[in-house]
């Protein structure tokens, strides 16, 4: 599958004035209770540097602000486009103080080793061109320590559920895309790169051989998603 930043950069620019409402349409609102519960394992560093990779339009970076005291949160994404969406939504949260947003490629990340005590990544590791390298990079960034959390779609392996997961993202998905984002083609790219990313399993796998210890994760909705822990 293509997925050059030139071409991901596209996407995300042409989705990003319907993107919030096509995640809460699609995903009937769980991707809203996956990043809560996902909080809720987490110790956040109230004084400490975080980084939010693959950012879009802001909601986990705000999440992350509102927990702070004197730390910082950088919100990280290849889109100009669900950028500029996300710095209508933090000034809108009141937490513009605690937040900066950043513009670059996540397989080439702009700061020094070792700067950031949280690393997080929202639904974006299966859209780097190279997951396996992606990590190493988000490796690289956090300090010893320093926790990466990262929650991703994932597949269902229960024999009931499996069928109609598939139906859904293979065939209601992209046609939901086409009716209410007029997008059919973005929402395809979508559904493929959720299906052809690695398992739950496989990711804790290569976590692992990338040096993150205590490697652990939690499942969604039978499978549907799952977040990744671990530690430098």
């Amino acid at each position: 599958m293509n997925k050059t930043p030139k071409r991901v950069q596209g996407i995300f620019d042409g989705l990003a004035p319907d993107y919030d409402k096509m995640n809460d349409i699609i995903s009937l609102g769980t991707h809203r209770s996956w990043r809560t519960k996902t909080m809720q394992a987490i110790t956040v560093p109230k004084n400490g540097q975080i980084l939010d990779v693959a950012a879009g339009t802001g909601d986990w970076t705000i999440a992350l602000a509102q927990e702070l005291d004197q730390g910082h949160v950088t919100g990280f994404d290849l889109s100009a486009e669900m950028l500029a969406v996300a710095r209508e939504k933090v000034v809108a949260a009141g937490v513009s103080f605690w937040v900066t947003l950043t513009q670059g490629n996540a397989m080439a990340l702009p700061y020094e080793d070792n700067t950031f005590d949280l690393v997080t990544i929202g639904f974006g590791l299966r859209n780097l061109p190279d997951p396996v390298k992606g990590l190493a990079e988000l490796y690289r960034v956090l300090k010893p320590g320093g926790e990466l959390v990262v929650l991703e779609t994932s597949q269902p392996d229960n024999p009931v559920i499996k069928p109609f997961w598939k139906m859904y993202f293979k065939g209601l998905m992209p046609v939901m895309g086409k009716v209410f984002a007029h997008d059919k083609s973005s929402y395809d790219y979508l559904e493929q790169t959720t299906e052809e990313f690695m398992t739950y399993q496989e990711l804790a796998t290569v976590m692992r051989q990338t040096g993150f210890e205590g490697v652990s994760y939690e499942r969604f909705n039978f499978g549907a998603a799952a977040a990744h822990f671990g530690r430098k």
